[in-house]
């Protein structure tokens, strides 16, 4: 079967309906980034129609940075008895930083770490309870699907029931780290210990079925193809189908300071993926993506900048205002963004900023959403279907 012309896949997406795995590579590879921009931006007003970009008050707390996976891309992770690098934090240590989250009007906890050889489930457990305890109204999105995986073999426990554990303890949501790019034959290359794309999505599907919700993932940029994007893609869109229980995608490049694997790349001439690449594959994302009500842009890898232009690509998130980020910034990225800037760089792209839980409920108190149409010109307004049509004639 040949694969329909630009114009035509354009067609299909303006129509509303769904495209294929072989058109959204087309899109990619063919597509200039004005109609892609024009795409995205098209589906993005038909699923959020109102002229809002929100955003979340949080801090990512790491517990831990031992790890035994060894994955070759990070650059935070330290070998048990590293006793320079490693380290478990302490209980006051971990509720002192929580306490400055919630004073400053945060509220979630996105809670992640290494693969501790040592730290069984039970230590997890105490700990949620711990902090559900003394903050019973914030949210833990917490415990990617590679750390249940890891539990689960070291307790020798099936991952469901890890699952429900830690969800009885007080685990809320599952952020969906560790997903890199869901195909076997990458995962080979740059984290060969680490879940594989099967029981990623496995431990999804479980979550989704014992009613929590999750974010799904990509890290690309390194040494996947853009057919393994693409597949990446279908099969997040797949699960998605089946259970519903994604609340947003947010996908990133690839950091290659500090860490072996962008070390050895860069000495066979790789280059980092530039901010045109995340911009296109961001919009073919969205299009692709349409059983996903939510696209977050990732200002802490890519720049506030270039998080602000693609705002204008399918994004209708800005992400968190973040009190602390280790895992990038350890890869060299150091881009987190005072709450009054995140809320300039979304009124400057045209949008009006709004402060959201992690199900996507505005929380602020600033009464209604605007309409479409009452920014003067600007988000709505400005999308009408002729604008767009034009792009690709």
């Amino acid at each position: 079967m040949t694969t329909p012309s630009v114009p035509g896949i354009a067609a299909k997406i303006l129509d509303g309906r769904r495209i294929s795995a072989a058109e959204a590579l087309e899109l990619h590879e063919r597509a200039g980034i004005a109609a892609l921009s024009c795409l995205a931006d098209e589906v993005r007003w038909r699923k959020h129609p109102q002229p809002v970009v929100t955003y979340i008050i949080d801090r990512n707390l790491n517990p831990t940075n031992v790890c035994i996976t060894d994955c070759g891309f990070c650059a935070f992770y330290a070998r048990p008895g590293d006793k320079d690098k490693a380290y478990v934090l302490d209980r006051e240590t971990i509720y002192r930083k929580i306490q400055e989250t919630v004073d400053v009007g945060g509220v979630q906890i996105l809670m992640q770490g290494g693969h501790h050889p040592y730290l069984r489930l039970e230590w997890f457990e105490e700990l949620l309870a711990d902090i559900k305890a003394r903050w019973p109204r914030l949210h833990l999105h917490a415990m990617s699907p590679p750390e249940i995986v890891h539990l689960s073999k070291l307790c020798k426990i099936p991952t469901r029931e890890v699952i429900r554990r830690l969800q009885a303890a007080g685990m809320d949501s599952i952020p969906g780290g560790g997903a890199e790019i869901l195909v076997d034959r990458v995962r080979a290359v740059i984290a060969p210990k680490k879940a594989s794309t099967d029981e990623w999505l496995a431990v999804m599907r479980e979550a989704h079925e014992e009613g929590l919700r999750t974010t799904a993932t990509m890290m690309f940029g390194h040494v996947e193809t853009i057919a393994d994007r693409i597949e990446h893609l279908q099969r997040l869109r797949e699960l998605q189908d089946e259970t519903g229980g994604f609340t947003a995608f947010i996908d990133w490049t690839f950091q290659p300071g500090g860490n072996p694997m962008g070390a050895d790349m860069a000495a066979r001439g790789w280059r980092k993926a530039t901010h045109a690449e995340y911009f296109r594959t961001t919009a073919v994302a969205r299009v692709f993506l349409d059983n996903f009500d939510n696209l977050q842009a990732s200002f802490v890898t890519q720049g506030a900048d270039a998080a602000t232009v693609s705002l204008r690509m399918g994004c209708n998130d800005f992400g968190s205002a973040m009190l602390e980020e280790n895992v990038v910034s350890a890869a060299g990225c150091h881009e987190l963004v005072a709450l009054e800037d995140i809320e300039q760089r979304i009124r400057a792209a045209g949008f009006v900023p709004r402060q959201r839980n992690q199900r996507y409920e505005i929380i602020d108190a600033r009464g209604p959403a605007p309409l479409p149409g009452e920014l003067d010109g600007c988000g709505a307004a400005a999308t009408g279907r002729h604008t767009r049509e034009a792009a690709f004639v």
